[in-house]
């Protein structure tokens, strides 16, 4: 429907336009928006109180010269200028009530749209570095990037889900270092583990498996292991340089193959673990991108060339340094060192290079908050390449914080103390984590409350949501009990006969459901869907509480069914676009 006012006010637009009226060169951006009074109406547009300026006149008698240019309009019962410029439409009661039919008409596909023209979206999230399980800060990223590519392709967008593994690079080196001591261990090699090295009981366990399969072929004297390395931090030295120094020599006694072994053994074990917990929490990718690849494909070296060739690099104390500076950046960045290596950053460089070359129209990167540095940078680089950089939006997550009893959780990956997010589901369920992730904008600090997430009352908002669906499925079996029936064609005949305010809330929030959902996708907001599921299903519990279904008078039952039936109907979209169950029974 709100499309459908735009283009009345655009129409009226034009022709102020053709009459001189407006500037000829004017293309204003016509919004329309839900009334928050219904006394003012069901619609508003504030088009004459941006346009006055332009036209030279007072918004109100620029309003009646709108509202005057304005075709007839089958849905529109009245039209009303309110304020200083407002323009409200009031829909006909026909149109309101034709919301019931086409819900139940289309079914799974209401609120679903074409908007996004078959687009193609790139989505990347998560890409936690595969040195240890998911944890729940994880976690709110993957519910977080799955929901907005589930609605951006709800509303017509091309949708291509992917998964960055930082196979390559200093900290999978140090967790190979840590499966190797940890192996070393179980062969009975006395070695004492470096303060940075990653101390989580899964490293025993991938050193355990490579015991089992390999025997004690990658097995060398602790003395040997151990000789001649510089002081670790618990003995006054520095914690960096003794993890560099350990996985140089592991490099070094183990040789090339058998240390792409160790080091393959914590990555796949690891990166397993990573797809199955996520496939489980409803997350699946079309594809798993390996770091790995673009210095194997070349990419990053053509990157790195083709920064060269624009003059954007420059070689100093025998490393090469992106000009970053001359994008605003505090200080250039390195890209290869002095040693020859890359850095992780002429990775992303070639990375997010490699995306727009696959031809994607858009590509949306959902970071932790903790990079936001990164992101001018990464945009600097796509532009020194040639590349529109406009075609980049990075999403900033925060962690969430766990709560238990009212207590925080501490949590830290390297020390192996946290909370995986595999026990968060086991403890409350995947759909109550799905739907708390997204209960606020990303770049908004969450405490997860676990007590809450688990409770089964009305302050637990994915209950509340989903009881609200269970209770509509418990009044349709009652109905079956009473051996009644339901004539749904009797019942969209007469859905005039529903006047209660309670009834009228529902029409209004069916109808809102695809403009959430709009909404929601193209602004990357999946909050506002599970602020308006728990809204819609406050005014169905409020409903429900007020007035029976099941009356005698046939009309009436018939029209309360349908209303409930498409309420239900659009709690399930909802739900399924948050991948959250939609249960018949609680």
């Amino acid at each position: 429907m709100k499309q459908q006012l735009v283009t009345l006010v655009q129409s009226a637009i034009d022709t102020l336009l053709s009459q001189g009226v407006l500037p000829a060169d004017l293309r204003p951006n016509i919004q329309i928006d839900r009334t928050r009074d219904a006394s003012h109406g069901d619609y508003a547009c504030n088009i004459a109180m941006m346009l006055a300026g332009p036209a030279k006149c007072r918004p109100r008698d620029l309003a009646e010269k709108i509202v005057a240019a304005l075709p007839a309009n089958e849905h529109v019962e009245t039209v009303a200028i309110a304020g200083p410029g407002f323009i409200n439409f009031t829909l006909t009661e026909a149109t309101t009530y034709a919301v019931v039919g086409a819900v139940l008409e289309a079914g799974e596909a209401y609120g679903r749209s074409a908007i996004g023209d078959d687009k193609s979206v790139q989505v990347e999230f998560v890409s936690a570095n595969p040195t240890g399980p998911l944890h729940v800060g994880h976690g709110r990223g993957a519910a977080y990037g799955a929901a907005v590519a589930d609605l951006l392709a709800a509303v017509g967008f091309r949708v291509h889900r992917e998964y960055y593994v930082n196979d390559a690079g200093r900290q999978m080196d140090i967790l190979a270092a840590s499966v190797w001591l940890r192996y070393l261990d179980r062969c009975g090699e006395k070695i004492t583990f470096p303060v940075n090295g990653y101390k989580g009981d899964y490293v025993w366990d991938i050193a355990a498996t490579l015991l089992h399969e390999h025997g004690d072929a990658f097995r060398h004297a602790a003395a040997i292991v151990l000789s001649n390395l510089p002081k670790d931090e618990c003995d006054g030295g520095d914690k960096e340089q003794y993890i560099d120094a350990v996985i140089n020599r592991g490099k070094e006694l183990l040789g090339e193959a058998a240390y792409r072994t160790v080091f393959d053994a914590g990555l796949d074990s690891i990166l397993d673990d990573i797809r199955r917990d996520l496939e489980g929490f409803g997350v699946v990718y079309e594809k798993w991108f390996s770091e790995r690849s673009l210095t194997e494909s070349g990419a990053v070296a053509r990157a790195i060339e083709r920064l060269k060739d624009a003059n954007y690099l420059y070689e100093k104390d025998g490393a090469w340094w992106f000009r970053s500076t001359d994008f605003g950046d505090e200080k250039d960045r390195v890209v290869v060192r002095e040693n020859g290596q890359t850095t992780y950053f002429a990775s992303d460089i070639a990375y997010h290079m490699q995306k727009l070359e696959r031809g994607f129209d858009r590509v949306i990167d959902v970071w932790g908050a903790d990079h936001h540095g990164y992101v001018p940078r990464v945009k600097a680089a796509l532009t020194a390449l040639g590349n529109d950089a406009d075609k980049l939006d990075v999403l900033l997550v925060q962690f969430a914080i766990l709560y238990r009893g009212g207590e925080k959780m501490q949590m830290s990956t390297r020390s192996g103390e946290f909370v995986t997010l595999r026990e968060l589901r086991e403890e409350v369920g995947d759909d109550a984590a799905r739907f708390f992730y997204v209960l606020r904008k990303c770049e908004q600090h969450m405490d997860f409350d676990l007590d809450l997430a688990k409770s089964q009352s009305s302050d637990n908002p994915v209950y509340y949501i989903q009881y609200a669906h269970a209770r509509v499925c418990s009044v349709l079996r009652q109905l079956e009990e009473k051996n009644l029936t339901h004539n749904s064609d009797n019942g969209l005949a007469n859905l005039a006969s529903l006047s209660e305010s309670h009834e009228q809330a529902l029409f209004t929030g069916l109808a809102r459901y695809p403009e959430v959902v709009e909404t929601a996708a193209l602004n990357h907001e999946p909050h506002q869907l599970a602020h308006f599921l728990r809204e819609l299903a406050n005014e169905f519990h409020t409903y429900y509480n007020a007035h029976q279904f099941l009356v005698e008078d046939v009309a009436v039952r018939d029209a309360r069914l349908c209303l409930i039936k498409a309420t239900r109907q659009v709690i399930a979209n909802g739900l399924g676009l948050l991948a959250v169950s939609a249960p018949d029974t609680m």
